[in-house]
């Protein structure tokens, strides 16, 4: 297959690597620098696995007109201008890895509604300090689930098809006929693990168990979880999303946090969720194009949200100035 991923970040740089290794033809459009080392000396890989894999380096993704598969896993603010120059590429099929639920219409805008498919991404990495000359690896340390799935709720050749070129390639992935439920349940958690990331500064553990910020975490999935309810999406009845955590009282919630950050601390005690890794290199959030999108549908849809519009304040105030430097 030939897939063309787009941003060559932690996601893009394992997908490309591992797909690439496996035979399939990638073009993995990348800039500056980085684009340059990787296209010298090839994506090096370090943590579940240890390689270096080559593939097409493409810094002109205007020039790119046919693929099977379009991956987008550029920051969720950077999405618009890195689809722009894609916009005659004949797409079979893309999906988007980014955070948040806004991503699926933007597929659609740009490469047509019968094109994208929805998914998530539980996949779990940073990429290092280059060195010398040399692209800075790619540390692959949560080999977590991809999962994709119509938005139309059938399952279908395409997907499947995906799915078995990722497990093939060694990635972990699943496909789904209920992806929209999928992606907004994955977003529940992620809202209340990214807002609390920025506040504290901590690995995801700690303020998962501490008594102070594990209930403010709570209310922001819940808050996040009610949107999606009243938006007319059904969450999946299980983690952050089941009913139990989103009906039940906030104190179960908060057990249920705890529990989650026991677990953390005793399988990856130096976990800290990705929007704190851009906040710890002075880059901006990924605040407008997701939390604040919940901001927008909890004000169209009349749904109280105190506790995630303090968060996004702060988150809003800390992107800003990282913007300025």
């Amino acid at each position: 297959m030939h897939f063309v991923i787009v941003g060559a970040g932690a996601l893009g740089s394992i997908y490309a690597a591992y797909l690439a290794r496996d035979g399939h033809r990638v073009s993995l459009v990348a800039r500056g620098d980085r684009a340059g080392a990787l296209a010298t000396h090839g994506i090096p890989v370090t943590g579940q696995d240890t390689f270096t894999a080559k593939c097409e380096i493409v810094t002109r993704p205007d020039t790119l007109d046919a693929a099977d598969a379009v991956i987008v896993a550029v920051k969720t603010y950077d999405t618009q201008s890195a689809l722009a120059p894609l916009a005659s590429l004949r797409a079979k099929c893309a999906f988007s890895v980014q955070n948040g639920v806004m991503k699926d219409g933007q597929l659609a805008d740009v490469f047509g509604a019968e094109a994208a498919l929805g998914a998530i991404s539980m996949v779990g990495g940073d990429v290092l300090p280059a060195r010398d000359g040399l692209p800075g690896p790619v540390r692959y340390n949560m080999p977590g689930p991809t999962i994709i799935g119509e938005m139309r709720g059938n399952g279908s050749a395409r997907v499947d098809g995906i799915v078995e070129a990722f497990r093939h390639a060694g990635l972990n992935a699943q496909a789904s006929d209920q992806i929209v439920s999928v992606e907004w349940s994955k977003f529940v958690a992620w809202s209340g693990f990214s807002a609390l990331a920025i506040l504290t500064r901590l690995p995801t553990w700690r303020f998962l168990t501490d008594v102070d910020t594990a209930p403010l975490a709570a209310r922001v999935m819940r808050e996040t979880a009610a949107v999606a309810v009243r938006h007319g999406v059904a969450l999946q009845d299980s983690g952050f999303s089941s009913r139990a955590f989103v009906e039940g009282s906030e104190e179960d919630a908060i057990a249920a946090i705890n529990a989650h950050g026991e677990k953390l601390r005793a399988n990856a005690p130096e976990f800290r969720q990705s929007i704190l890794q851009d906040a710890d290199r002075n880059r901006r959030l990924e605040v407008g194009e997701t939390l604040d999108h919940t901001l927008a549908l909890a004000r169209d849809l009349g749904v109280p949200t105190p506790t995630l519009d303090l968060c996004c304040r702060v988150l809003r105030a800390v992107s800003r100035a990282n913007a300025e430097g």
